[in-house]
């Protein structure tokens, strides 16, 4: 990708690299993230933004993740190698934790290569090992100081140190007790020079005192004495001192050649350790930032959805001010987009977020618009944003703009991204307008895609009459004169001039003056600009609010129809248990004429045969009766059943051809709102309607046909 370095300033890029540096544990991830820019491989950048995007993922799932906490090994792996060199404690300390981090990263990924081979790709270089931890612990203690066991040698050495210094102590503590009855000492007893301890005695006694002097204070009251019983004992710990030294630098050399046969793998901590550093802080900025990553298209496509400039979202959010995000569509029918609208309205930052989002992503950071949105890559990105006077070369800010344009004119093509901000001006307003509006058919010739601000009436009427260039402009709150800091497409925006300048307090007798000294056509144009937007303002709110209307209605249509179907088969059960209640109380009344024409009291024993068979009928014809009922729910169960089946094959078969009939112009309806619109364009099964004064992106299944 072509890098203009005048692209990223203008963008403010520098400011998201300075971010970054700061999320950065170690220097060389710190000075990748500083010299971060765009690069032309877009196979890379694919590759950067999805590595990105899993260790996202991992943060946003709440995994325990290890923590990326560690210094760089760089010095350690230039030394292992060489023969007797000196390694820094410390040095081995940080190999110690960069191999006990690298095991916890391979634990983590182990299993997980599936559903992050990104990130388990890094880390493969590595593999797990307990040796070089184990090697270190046996020499180091937790604190990073070498173990008194470390060797047998140093062991004894140091319990030879240990009794020499008790025995240091032990006399010098009798010496002061000695000294301090005869009141011979300062009122600070003690203290060392070169390490050894040492009397603080009154000058006036030192010849009084065996020992050998060292040093005294400045004011020469005080003299420091070495006591003579302690002498030979000091010089005896100076030599044992020294083979304490001679015997830990021993021990590293043997340290250092078990790590030598590790290097390689000491090599690939550093190289693994750094890469997660970088990716880590860019996934950190994300975090911060609500950045996600956009669809990326093969073709030239850019839509953002709630889109904000990274830069301006912070600053608001620490000041507690809402940021507005924008809604912005380009593609190779709209690949020239021109912004118009007041001052202080918001075109410089919708221009500005474009392009910084356009960095971002080619430079592979994740990018703050909602994770629908898509992007695409271009070869070079162009911008001519503010004032740029150069001092030095004595050029004024159009001369400047000027050769910017020439080197654009030369550099510009299909692939190329162009910011250009308040196009046109810093000349004579007919003149600088003419030449600008050249320059915009030159560009738009060449098939570039470009972003442009402008407040010239040709450049917005050049816009609307070329194929694919579309005007735009930044929403003004004609009431209150207010800007509203909404992007809407399809359009061009009236700059607002006397409203902005009667909201400042400008006399109106001035503001009259200005409107008389105007052509009536531009004045004319300016005013419907004007009453168009507010006009279009309006139906959008009307049409909000209809559409508001409508799901409430239809809500309290669903709601209606759930209540009255609930109802219903309540009724039905209610009435279907009455009428088994019936049946009951007349089987119950009539056994209970049986019962009551039974004789109990006869010796005849034929007497109820008569009564008996009348209850043998009864019951016959009651159970055939209960039987063919039976028979006939079966059969209506089985019948509905297999209606049912037919329906549930047949209706997605009517539903999918009435849904595979809409095409371009087709009619059709919202299935959840019931609401009508006309279909504008077709993108597989993403189809754009138009409701009313609303455009809506909606998928195949959720339209029906109508026509």
């Amino acid at each position: 990708m072509a890098i203009d370095t005048q692209t990223i300033e203008d963008l403010e890029f520098p400011t998201l690299r300075g971010w970054l540096s700061e999320y950065a544990v170690g220097p060389t991830a710190q000075e990748r993230l500083s010299k971060l820019v765009p690069i032309n491989n877009f196979k890379e950048v694919k590759r950067a933004l999805s590595t990105v995007n899993e260790l996202r993922s991992i943060r946003d799932e709440g995994e325990t993740f290890p923590q990326l906490d560690f210094d760089e090994i760089l010095e350690e792996i230039r030394l292992i190698p060489i023969e007797n060199a000196s390694i820094q404690l410390d040095g081995f300390m940080r190999v110690h934790r960069a191999s006990n981090l690298i095991n916890a990263l391979l634990y983590f990924f182990d299993k997980r290569e599936s559903e992050y081979p990104l990130l388990s790709a890094i880390i493969s270089e590595a593999y797990f090992t307990k040796e070089i931890v184990q090697h270190i612990e046996k020499v180091f203690d937790r604190y990073g100081n070498v173990r008194d066991d470390a060797s047998p040698e140093l062991f004894e050495i140091r319990s030879r140190i240990k009794t020499i210094r008790k025995q240091i102590n032990r006399n010098f503590d009798k010496e002061v007790r000695k000294l301090a009855k005869e009141n011979f000492l300062g009122e600070t007893t003690e203290t060392y020079i070169n390490d050894r301890r040492v009397l603080t005695v009154l000058s006036n006694y030192k010849r009084r005192v065996s020992g050998s002097v060292l040093g005294s204070s400045k004011t020469g009251k005080l003299t420091y004495i070495e006591p003579s019983i302690n002498i030979q004992l000091n010089n005896e710990l100076e030599l044992v001192m020294d083979d304490e030294r001679k015997e830990i630098f021993r021990i590293l050399q043997i340290l250092r050649k078990q790590l030598k046969d590790f290097l390689p793998l000491i090599i690939s901590y550093q190289r693994i350790l750094t890469e997660f550093d970088f990716i880590n802080a860019k996934t950190r900025l994300a975090i911060n930032l609500d950045c996600n990553l956009p669809s990326i298209e093969d073709e030239l496509n850019i839509e953002l959805i709630d889109a904000y400039h990274p830069i301006l979202w912070k600053a608001n959010k620490a000041q507690k001010k809402k940021t507005f995000p924008q809604q912005i569509s380009m593609d190779k029918f709209s690949r020239m987009l021109v912004i118009s609208g007041p001052n202080a309205g918001g075109k410089s930052i919708t221009l500005k977020s474009i392009g910084l989002l356009q960095v971002m992503l080619q430079s592979g950071l994740l990018v703050p618009v909602h994770p629908n949105s898509k992007m695409c890559f271009f070869r070079t990105i162009l911008s001519d944003i503010g004032d740029n006077q150069s001092i030095a070369n004595e050029l004024s800010t159009y001369s400047y703009r000027l050769k910017r344009m020439k080197t654009f004119l030369d550099e510009s093509n299909k692939n190329t991204l162009l910011l250009l901000d308040e196009f046109g001006t810093g000349s004579d307003p007919d003149l600088g307008g003419a030449l600008a509006e050249s320059m915009f058919e030159a560009f738009y010739n060449k098939k570039s895609f470009g972003v442009i601000t402008t407040h010239y009436a040709n450049i917005k009427l050049k816009a609307d009459r070329l194929k694919n260039a579309v005007n735009g402009c930044m929403l003004f709150n004609a009431e209150t004169l207010e800007p509203t800091y909404r992007f809407s497409v399809g359009q061009p925006g009236s700059s607002f001039t006397f409203e902005v300048a009667k909201m400042n307090g400008i006399p109106p007798e001035l503001i009259d003056d200005a409107r008389s000294k105007l052509d009536d056509k531009k004045v004319k144009m300016d005013r419907l600009l004007n009453e168009l937007q507010k006009e279009k303002t309006y139906l959008e709110r009307l049409n909000k609010e209809h559409i508001e209307a409508q799901e409430t209605a239809q809500k309290a249509l669903n709601k209606y129809q759930s209540l009255k179907d609930e109802y219903e088969t309540k009724l039905k059960t209610y009435r279907a248990q009455s009428e088994s209640n019936n049946k009951l109380i007349q089987s119950g009344k009539k056994m209970q004429s049986f019962t009551k024409r039974y004789i109990t009291n006869s010796k005849k024993k034929t007497v109820n045969n008569p009564l008996m068979e009348e209850v043998r009928k009864y019951i016959a014809v009651e159970k055939s009766k209960t039987e063919t009922q039976l028979k006939i729910e079966q059969q209506k169960k089985l019948e509905g059943s297999k209606k049912n089946s037919k329906k549930k094959k047949r209706k997605p078969e009517k539903d999918e051809f009435q849904r595979n009939r809409i095409v371009h112009g087709s009619k059709v309806k919202l299935i959840a709102t019931r609401q009508s619109g006309v279909v504008e364009e077709l993108k597989g099964d993403n189809i754009t309607v138009t409701f009313g004064f609303a455009r809506m992106k909606v998928s195949r299944e959720k339209l029906m046909w109508v026509e």
